[in-house]
């Protein structure tokens, strides 16, 4: 287990998972995760197997290497969100060093992030981070340490021919990787640190996982997990923006009706679809809809003398108990006050999540 910590800045919390696209020869990296282990300290539980979130734990780490050419889990098969090529060492149970051994037959790229599959907060970023400062540099690999400082080399980019030229001599000198720790492998690699205790923090425990399910569902991370988790579980890759969907909710909660947030993101994400699913056509359709309602919203205010609409005062005809506009939202003085025009009783200035 890693010691959790909340991240020092905003951007280091989980995040959306990055979107895959197409990846040039000379940027592609491969991925490896090791998803055996007998999770003693879990009581045997298929700790992969987990869900935090609505997702396992597997699908969350393969959502944030969703950007690799190839992605490798050393594991016995199981259902996935993603697409992997699956590899198991052999004998099964043989020890990290035995499962990257497999996991790396199947690899191609000059690249690969190592990765264990018990890593709740891992994102998409990280992993892109990893890889190009490796990229950028001459060492060996580029590994992650926690907040104590302890390297994590189960969250790290790598040169595949290193991990091949290390694994190769360890097979030499013991006659066999079954049962060699990781760190007989990383003593002998030039490796670069970069500390991530949030990417970092693995579930090791039944309170590991019970503290991820509860920092996901905080405040500041909740609407990106939940964006996350139903993008993967609808196979569904577009990176929209969530501020503008929250903002047509609002605009169509408030000026129209409380039920008409989530029936006009519904009808907005429809249109798009139609109109060829990118990110673009759901902006456009989002923008459309907010202008509706916000036309609708101000056809529900009283004119006044500085609004466009309105008469000049010395032409507005008088009104009174029996001459009264029939659309006029000014209270009724003769009489009980009369509710707003068209403004649904349980309508509110800001419904987001977030409103605060």
């Amino acid at each position: 287990m890693t010691e959790f910590e909340h991240p020092g800045d905003p951007g280091a919390g989980p995040g959306p998972a990055r979107e895959p696209g197409p990846v040039a020869d000379d940027a592609a990296y491969d991925a490896v995760v090791l998803a055996g282990g007998a999770a003693r300290r879990l009581g045997g539980a298929d700790k992969p197997g987990v869900r935090v979130g609505g997702r396992t734990l597997l699908d969350r780490v393969l959502a944030a290497c969703a950007g690799a050419r190839t992605t490798v889990v050393v594991a016995g098969p199981r259902p996935t969100a993603r697409p992997v090529v699956w590899a198991r060492e052999e004998p099964p149970g043989g020890g990290p060093l035995a499962a990257l051994d497999a996991g790396l037959r199947h690899t191609t790229a000059d690249l690969a992030v190592l990765l264990s599959a018990d890593l709740p907060f891992l994102a998409g970023r990280t992993v892109d981070g990893l890889v190009d400062a490796l990229r950028a540099g001459t060492a060996d690999g580029v590994l992650t340490t926690d907040a104590d400082g302890r390297d994590q080399p189960l969250v790290a980019a790598y040169r595949t021919s290193a991990l091949r030229r290390e694994l190769a001599a360890l097979t030499d000198r013991h006659g066999s990787l079954t049962g060699l720790p990781l760190r007989r492998l990383t003593t002998a690699l030039d490796l670069t640190r970069v500390a991530d205790p949030v990417a970092s923090f693995d579930c090791d425990t039944w309170d590991d996982i019970a503290t991820a399910r509860t920092r996901i569902r905080e405040h500041g991370h909740v609407l990106d997990e939940w964006i996350s988790a139903v993008k993967d579980e609808l196979g569904i890759d577009l990176d929209v923006d969530t501020g503008v969907l929250l903002d047509l909710a609002r605009d169509a909660a408030h000026g129209v009706a409380r039920p008409a947030a989530p029936l006009t993101t519904f009808l907005v994400g429809y249109a798009a679809a139609r109109a060829g699913g990118d990110r673009e056509a759901v902006a456009e359709a989002a923008r459309k809809a907010a202008a509706l309602a916000q036309r609708w919203a101000e056809e529900d205010t009283p004119d006044t003398p500085d609004s466009p609409d309105a008469p000049s005062s010395d032409t507005r005809p008088a009104t009174g108990p029996d001459t009264a506009r029939p659309d006029s939202t000014a209270p009724d003085t003769t009489g009980p006050t009369a509710p707003p025009g068209d403004v649904a009783p349980d309508a509110t200035p800001d419904t987001r999540p977030d409103a605060g």
